[in-house]
């Protein structure tokens, strides 16, 4: 007999579910929008997807209310200076307010001039390119640059940088990998010619030892770490944390090493070390796939597992566990996230993990590999769209005459019209804002104000720019100081695609109308650089009469040969994974396995360099700098949803020794000071920080960990220092906090 099942009437019926791609992490997480009414009410996940699995954590599950927040711009604004003609006024405002009646904001202390004023599209477009033309013209290429962004589709970065290079003849473009793995990337591209991840993360299942390093994996990759955690328990992989925090991982890890910020090139060269002399190398790979060895060798001598615990605090004998551990295994995997690259050697600490899987063989085959967890759900794809300032689409170098060419006739430029000269990057374009310099600056999505070091610093650079557009939902830090903002629309109102960590190309899908008078990126770009091709007078038309994102793509494989096989009709359900060389091939989950891109890979002499600002009497704490599970960068998405309810202010995490030495206890006001600034929050007393080190999460403007942070810059990768800083830390009053009166109705803390 068959029950009968009464149905709730109440039960809301989606109208559709879209299926689409996470905007947040680099996980690449499938998702299911339901939509009813052209309003989303739930997310789910399909089970059969081949990147999560059914599996969303708490961002993709419940991380999408921004796109319905009252501040979310929906209709273009200029400032009004622009809008009545006239000259610019002193000294650039920062200006989060818009004028929604025309007229000046009410008791706003800022210059009426500088104030915001809705209009409409054509006139924010003309006068974006009139602006724009009047500074390329008068000052040239030099004076041009733009910011790409890792959470845009693959096809609005290959149009961004495509604009600034084929109109601007620039190539000051650049991307947030510069703040994120720019380190990792110079490293692999010098060790094996190729910067991406060397195999997926579903093939964690397949290690019998992993190490994971620099990489809080359970909050800033969560469907990874379930993946890891599930190699541990039901696979019997055995996993080797090191890091200076006590992450949620070290509870599923054989071993933990918890190194002093900065010291990566000591313990993993220790390591190298004890494989070397106890003979634990795979020789055949070693003398058919590499060279340099015995070079390396040779500057090896040093670092014993000894040395290496005196300037990282790990017990040597830990070091050379690990160090057999991982020689031992079948498979051996290396993942790693920003802890190892955001340094001033973090090309250096990138490259000592590359010369482990030398040593080992424990790379070109499934279940092995170099795995860089990629940050942004977009930051392999814009680094694929030659968001950089040294590359064209596909890594081709843009000081290289044949790659030149190739892009001049792929976008009809006269022969010699691309400039071969290497672009400025992320961290050089605002310290190159001033007179002679940089003049305009176009950012997609970023926010520089939140994700660059030393702020205060940045603040400076943000003001002497003549002319600033802004292409973003909201508002940020950043684009307060526009000229121009230009909203677009975010993943659920936009088609294109996102290449997550693995190197898989997948789909995004409309769900939503666009709300108000918000458009794609791309269509924002194709109706900006028509006009600055008719003012710019130039005789070919590089083309911008794109009828659809799936064109851009095709465009761009058309010379991407990574891409060649890359079809919207073949990525409609799982994506690919690039390689995909031609339109019969199925992907390349495992790079590497007969070569490398380079021919052979090369091990290089490495040395150890201290952090650029050691603890010392007066700034004794080391602060390490991070995201949160609930929050996304500098918040901008994350902090206008309902995620803010569960993380709603910054924290700095203590070792309860240091919290009773200095005389504070949980959840106390404090002021943390560095030498370029300082910020009031509340303090956590946990052990999951290390003795002498502090923790700050960067997602919140009011108390910005990047007040703090310095500018130190790794030489090779140009990347920036936010994983260790000198700072005090001291009490404070609940009076000094920048919200006071917040209240945690919900959340972890």
């Amino acid at each position: 007999m068959v029950a009968e099942v009464k149905l709730d009437s109440n039960r809301v019926i989606a109208d559709k579910v879209v299926t689409t791609t996470c905007p947040y992490c680099g996980v690449g997480c499938n998702l299911q929008l339901h939509v009813k009414d052209d309003f989303i009410f739930k997310v789910t996940s399909p089970f059969d997807s081949p990147v999560n699995h059914g599996n969303l954590c708490v961002k993709g599950r419940f991380g999408y209310d921004f796109i319905y927040h009252p501040k979310r711009v929906t209709t273009p604004l200029v400032r009004r200076y622009l809008l009545e003609g006239k000259p610019k006024p002193e000294g650039r405002e920062q200006v989060f307010a818009v004028s929604t009646d025309g007229k000046p904001i009410s008791n706003s202390l800022l210059s009426n001039l500088w104030d915001w004023v809705e209009t409409d599209w054509d006139t924010a477009l003309n006068i974006t390119a009139d602006k724009l033309v009047e500074i390329y013209k008068r000052d040239g290429s030099d004076a041009m640059a733009v910011y790409c962004c890792a959470k845009a589709t693959n096809e609005d970065n290959y149009l961004l940088q495509k604009m600034f290079r084929a109109l601007f003849r620039t190539n000051n473009v650049d991307h947030c990998t510069r703040l994120c793995h720019a380190g990792s990337v110079v490293a692999l591209q010098k060790a094996i010619g190729s910067s991406a991840m060397s195999n997926t993360a579903s093939q964690v299942i397949q290690n019998d030892v992993f190490i994971v390093t620099g990489s809080n994996t359970g909050e800033n990759h969560p469907i990874i770490a379930l993946q890891m955690k599930e190699a541990v328990q039901k696979h019997g992989a055995k996993m080797i944390v090191v890091d200076p925090r006590r992450i949620d991982l070290v509870d599923f890890a054989e071993m933990w090493l918890p190194l002093k910020p900065g010291t990566n090139v000591p313990i993993f060269s220790a390591m190298a070390h004890v494989i070397v002399k106890e003979n634990l190398v795979n020789w055949e790979f070693v003398n058919s796939r590499t060279e340099g060895f015995s070079e390396y060798v040779e500057s090896l001598e040093k670092f014993t597992p000894e040395y290496a615990e005196e300037l990282s605090g790990v017990p040597a004998e830990d070091i050379r566990k690990a160090a057999r551990m991982y020689a031992a295994a079948k498979n051996g995997a290396i993942y790693w996230g920003m802890g190892i690259s955001q340094l001033s050697h973090g090309t250096a600490s990138a490259m000592a993990l590359i010369h482990l899987a030398f040593l080992t063989g424990h790379i070109g085959r499934e279940g092995t590999g170099l795995n860089p967890l990629r940050g942004q759900n977009n930051v392999q794809g814009a680094s694929d769209m030659g968001a950089m300032p040294f590359h064209y689409p596909g890594y081709m170098r843009v000081d290289n005459e044949e790659n030149a060419r190739k892009w001049e006739q792929a976008w009809n430029i006269e022969p010699g019209g691309l400039s071969r000269k290497l672009g400025l990057t992320t961290t050089e374009i605002l310290s190159h804002a001033h007179e002679g310099g940089v003049r305009a600056l176009y950012i997609m999505g970023e926010n520089p104000m939140m994700s660059e070091p030393n702020l205060n610093e940045t603040r400076k650079h943000m003001t002497q720019l003549e002319f600033l557009v802004a292409q973003d939902l909201f508002i940020n830090e950043s684009g307060a100081f526009a000229d121009v903002f230009l909203p677009a629309t975010p993943f659920a109102e936009k088609d294109g695609t996102f290449t997550n960590t693995d190197r898989r190309v997948q789909r995004v899908r409309t769900a939503l109308a666009p709300r108000g008078l918000a458009r794609p990126d791309w269509k924002i770009l194709c109706d900006l650089a028509t006009r600055l091709e008719v003012r710019l007078g130039r005789e070919k038309s590089a083309r911008w009469d794109y009828e659809s994102p799936e064109e851009i793509l095709r465009e761009m494989a058309s010379v991407n040969k990574d891409y060649a096989g890359v079809t919207y009709e073949r990525i409609e359900k799982v994506g690919l994974i690039y390689p995909v060389p031609d339109l019969n091939h199925s992907g390349t989950p495992t790079l590497f396995t007969e070569t490398f891109p380079s021919g052979r890979g090369k091990f290089h002499v490495l040395d150890y360099v201290p952090v650029m600002e050691e603890a010392d009497d007066e700034y004794p704490f080391i602060l390490t700098t991070g995201r949160l599970l609930e929050h996304w960068h500098g918040g901008t998405m994350t902090r206008n949803s309902a995620l803010n309810e569960a993380y709603p202010e910054a924290r700095v995490e203590m070792h309860p020794a240091d919290a009773e030495m200095h005389g504070i206890m949980n959840n106390m006001p404090v002021r943390v000071t560095s030498r370029r600034g300082e910020i009031v929050l509340r303090a956590t007393v946990t052990e999951k920080t290390s003795v002498g080190v502090v923790f700050i999460p960067w997602h919140f403007a009011e108390a910005a960990a990047n007040l703090l942070t310095n500018d130190a810059l790794d030489p090779q990768a140009l990347i920036p220092e936010f994983k260790a800083c000198a700072v005090q830390v001291f009490p404070a009053r609940e009076s000094e906090l920048p919200n006071p009166d917040i209240v945690v109705a919900r959340g972890r803390y």
